[in-house]
C-alpha cells in the first residue's frame, strides 16, 4: 500500500468532486453529524487533559514509528460490526504524518451488496467472509489533528471493489466499540466518519467515476491493478469548519 497524501483534489480533472452543501441535509441529517462532532470533542478533551492525541494512542508501547507499518500490530478489529482500521505512514515530510484505512469486513457485509467481478486476467478478489471492502482514508497531521480524507484504487488496499452506492450503505457501520487499544480514539474514528459522513460518500461516487474515465481512457487494461491510478480523490477537512457550516444551516447563532 504506497498511497501518498496528494496535492490535488482528482485524479483526473475532469472528473469534480461534488462538495457536500450542509443546506442540502435534512435536519436530521445536521443533528446526527453535530452530535458527532460533540463526541470527537468529547474524545480529543479527555486525551488532551492527559497530554495525549489520536494518533499517540495508537502509537504507545511500539519502539519508534516505521513507514509502512500497521499501528496498532494486528490492526484493530470489532468483531460485533466488522469494522476495521490501522494507522500508518509512507514517508516523512509534508503535512501528513500518517494516515487511517478503514474497512468493513465480509462478515459484516450484507448478502444483498454485491461487489464487482475480477477483470478477466486479473488475480482473483477477495469474497464471501474474505471480502474487504476499504471505506475511507483519514489523513492526519503531527499534532492528531484530522486534515483531510481521501479515496484510493483498488491495488492500494487489496480490496473486494463495491460499487459507490453499496459503500453507501456501508458507511453507517463502521464503529469501533471496545477499548483496544485506546477507548477514545476508536470512539472518535467512529464519531468523525459520521461527522464527515457527507464527505465520505461525495469522495466515493467521484471514485468511481474516476476509474471509469480511467479505463475508458486505457482500453484493455486492468484499471483496478494500474499503478498510475492511486489516489482517486482527496478532500481537505477542518472538524470546526464543518460544525459552523452545520450549525449555520440549523439556523444556530454562534
Amino acid at each position: 500500500m504506497n498511497a501518498q497524501l496528494p496535492a490535488f483534489d482528482s485524479a483526473l480533472p475532469d472528473c469534480v468532486i461534488e462538495l457536500p452543501h450542509a443546506e442540502r441535509l435534512s435536519a436530521a441529517e445536521r443533528s446526527a453529524q453535530l452530535a458527532a462532532a460533540e463526541e470527537i470533542q468529547r474524545c480529543q478533551r479527555a486525551l488532551s487533559k492527559a497530554g495525549l492525541n489520536v494518533v499517540g494512542e495508537l502509537l504507545k508501547g511500539h519502539d519508534g514509528f516505521y513507514e509502512m507499518n500497521h499501528y496498532p500490530d494486528g490492526d484493530v478489529f470489532d468483531r460485533d460490526s466488522h469494522a476495521q482500521y490501522y494507522y500508518h505512514a509512507h514517508r516523512e515530510g509534508g503535512l501528513e504524518h500518517g494516515h487511517f484505512h478503514t474497512f468493513i469486513r465480509g462478515q459484516g457485509i450484507p448478502g444483498s451488496l454485491q461487489p464487482l467481478s475480477a477483470p478477466a486476467g486479473s488475480e482473483p478478489w477477495p469474497s464471501g467472509d474474505e471480502a474487504i471492502a476499504h471505506l475511507i482514508a483519514v489523513s492526519m497531521d503531527a499534532w492528531g489533528q484530522p486534515i483531510g480524507l481521501f479515496a484510493c484504487n483498488r491495488w492500494v488496499t487489496g480490496e473486494t471493489w463495491y460499487p459507490a452506492a453499496a459503500m453507501k450503505q456501508l458507511l453507517p457501520r463502521f464503529g469501533i466499540d471496545h477499548a483496544h487499544p485506546s477507548w477514545p480514539a476508536n470512539l472518535w474514528l467512529t464519531a468523525l466518519l459520521q461527522l464527515f459522513r457527507p464527505h465520505i460518500q461525495a469522495l466515493i461516487e467521484h471514485r468511481d467515476q474516476v476509474v471509469a474515465a480511467w479505463q475508458a481512457a486505457h482500453p484493455g487494461e486492468d484499471v483496478f491493478e494500474d499503478r498510475a491510478l492511486e489516489i482517486t480523490g482527496y478532500l481537505p477537512i477542518s472538524v470546526d469548519s464543518w460544525v459552523q457550516v452545520l450549525n449555520q444551516a440549523q439556523g444556530v447563532q454562534p
